[in-house]
């Protein structure tokens, strides 16, 4: 039998895949997806969404001129410079999104299928409860 350790980590590669292969449906990485997740919550900066994501300027930046590229967000410069950019979600993104979002929730009906409430509830309680001890390690 595999140490905890090491099927979380397994497991954590498949879901990986199978959400890579949801995202690319809609031509777009997961850091992208993510990334258009946040924005649709209200942060429309680079500062707020570095803020927010804890992504340095670099990859943000190469990820806010992909999603551009692909035309699922705006840009617009605001300020006396102009030099500051807001960014909002095109209709395309938000679709996207949201078709990536309720994919990914009939993934996780399709594997939780034979899962009893009780079990659900308890594998969260546990998952909760190993983030913060590998939290604390990680201090």
């Amino acid at each position: 039998m595999k140490s905890s350790l090491d099927a979380l980590r397994d497991s954590e590669k498949i879901q990986r895949s199978a959400l890579m292969k949801i995202t690319k449906q809609y031509n777009l990485t997961i850091a992208e997806w993510q990334l258009l997740t946040t924005m649709m919550a209200g942060f429309d900066t680079q500062d707020k969404l570095s803020a927010e994501t804890g992504l340095d300027t670099s990859t943000l930046s190469r990820q806010l001129k992909s999603i551009f590229a692909k035309e699922f967000v705006d840009k617009v410069a605001t300020g006396r410079d102009r030099r500051q950019l807001v960014y909002s979600v095109l209709p395309q993104g938000t679709e996207a999104v949201l078709a990536i979002n309720a994919a990914y929730q009939q993934l996780e009906g399709v594997i939780f299928d034979k899962w009893s409430n009780e079990e659900i509830n308890m594998l969260r309680i546990l998952l909760n409860r190993l983030e913060k001890s590998m939290g604390r390690v990680a201090e």
